[in-house]
């Protein structure tokens, strides 16, 4: 569901990095995040709801997936208590229109925390669906930035196992509109990793304006 006021952009962002941000926290998910979303602010009226999963989340657990699939109508008080996060997690995702996700690379993938809020949001009859044409995602007209942060993998290489699954994952629920933005190897290239993103966030912000979701 989007929110009434169409002039306004709706952004959820979401943190994964264990470090914190500001000058002493050291994210450079978060960091950038600050950046691409300072950018948006600038051009257009925002509303930005943030949800950092590294404060932790809930894992799906036998007491969630039987009340998932529980016929809502049918669900007592302690099945809808099971779901209660993950209904205010998916309202968060359904109201935005442009989705904002810091990745950093922990172990070649995503940080439990983040793979625990996937979970909580990729739900059948709610943000997906299975139909005789194979399975839809039902987030349809949104835009996703993944702010990628490595420090010797390559982003989109071989064993760079966060962010193509990622953009499947978004993908299958409906957000197929997805752009990476990349801080590679800093292990490596040093700071030019950072500049390399804050280009690339330039050059997004300059390229288009972010489209407003129809109510």
């Amino acid at each position: 569901m989007q929110t009434a006021d169409t002039s306004v952009l709706n952004i959820l962002r979401i943190d994964s990095s264990g470090r914190g941000g500001g000058p002493n926290g050291g994210s450079v998910t978060r960091e950038l995040a600050d950046l691409l979303i300072q950018g948006l602010v600038d051009r257009q009226p925002v509303r930005v709801t943030t949800r950092d999963v590294a404060k932790g989340l809930p894992f799906v657990d036998a007491h969630w997936i039987a009340a998932n699939f529980t016929d809502p109508d049918q669900r007592d008080d302690a099945k809808r208590a099971a779901l209660a996060q993950s209904d205010a997690l998916v309202r968060e995702l359904e109201e935005a229109d442009v989705l904002v996700v810091g990745v950093p690379l922990y172990n070649f993938g995503v940080p439990a925390a983040l793979k625990a809020w996937i979970d909580q949001i990729a739900r059948a009859r709610v943000t997906f669906r299975y139909t005789e044409h194979g399975p839809e995602g039902l987030l349809k007209g949104k835009k996703a930035y993944l702010v990628v942060a490595t420090g010797g993998t390559q982003v989109g290489g071989a064993i760079d196992f966060a962010t193509p699954w990622l953009k499947h994952v978004l993908a299958f629920l409906g957000i197929t509109d997805v752009e990476v933005i990349a801080a590679e190897r800093q292990m490596i290239q040093g700071d030019a990793a950072r500049e390399q993103a804050r280009a690339r966030i330039a050059a997004l912000l300059n390229s288009s304006e972010p489209t407003l979701a129809a109510a």
